[in-house]
């Protein structure tokens, strides 16, 4: 197959979550840019819309939905309508998550939950609602977003989240357990998990965030002197959404300069 051949998403469908802003925004355009038409949820409705509009911009059909993935209901009629609206989905692309910073000995229970709900839960919760119809069409590629924190301690001046990390951990292994049981099915499951990058929850013009905490020191210690920007993980994505990664199940592939080598 032509490598052309290999990353061309035309006539596919992508669903991805918390694909109004950061890291989801930047998924959704690029899955349409390889020609997927894109369905775009998130709790705010608004922010999709813009989105899609950038997508139509683009050629591609696209669908914004309200979705909670912490809300079965919410999940199961949001599916029901990409279903509806465009037939069979091909890739499901989970980016939506929390983060909430306290010490382990103060970290609020409703917060811990809330991490939980959404970064683990949800992520489940959409891997066995849209996994359903991948597995009926014997074909799916899904994609879960986790964290490179996620293998291991951090130290709390740089991200004090035990709730965020511990979060992240299992939504990997939650990755490579649907790898193994889904396999057989023709559906996929593979998982990037993103070091520091300056989109999202790590604007840098927001007060609080680790970037703007300690941007400046952390890109002084990645091997390749920089933190991720928008282009460093759309590559990634297209990977294992297309037939490139077509034996390639239950990978953690970490984007994070060379980070995670030292």
């Amino acid at each position: 197959m032509a490598s052309k051949q290999l990353f061309d998403l035309t006539g596919q469908t992508a669903i991805v979550t918390g694909g109004g802003t950061g890291l989801g925004r930047v998924i959704a355009l690029n899955l349409a840019d390889a020609g997927a038409n894109v369905v775009v949820c998130s709790r705010r409705k608004e922010v999709c819309d813009e989105v899609v509009k950038e997508i139509e911009g683009l050629g591609r059909q696209a669908l914004a939905l309200s979705l909670d993935v912490t809300n079965p209901e919410s999940i199961a009629q949001g599916v029901e309508k990409a279903v509806s609206h465009f037939g069979e989905i091909h890739i499901l692309v989970n980016s939506c998550g929390t983060v909430f910073e306290a010490p382990a000995t103060e970290m609020p229970l409703q917060q811990w939950q809330s991490m939980m709900d959404t970064n683990v839960t949800g992520t489940f919760l959409m891997c066995q609602a849209v996994g359903k119809n991948m597995i009926n069409n014997k074909y799916g590629k899904i994609i879960n977003i986790s964290s490179s924190i996620g293998f291991k301690g951090t130290d709390p001046e740089a991200v004090d989240s035990v709730g965020y990390t511990t979060s992240k951990g299992a939504v990997m292994t939650l990755t490579k357990d649907l790898a193994v049981k889904w396999g057989r099915h023709g559906v996929y499951v593979n998982s990037i998990a993103p070091g520091v990058f300056t989109t999202g929850m790590n604007d840098p013009e927001i007060p609080g965030t680790l970037v703007h905490k300690a941007g400046p020191l952390i890109a002084s210690q990645v091997p390749v002197r920089r933190l991720g920007s928008d282009n460093d993980l759309a590559g990634a994505a297209l990977y294992f959404a297309s037939a490139a990664s077509d034996y390639c199940t239950g990978q953690i592939l970490v984007i994070d300069g060379g980070l995670g080598a030292k």
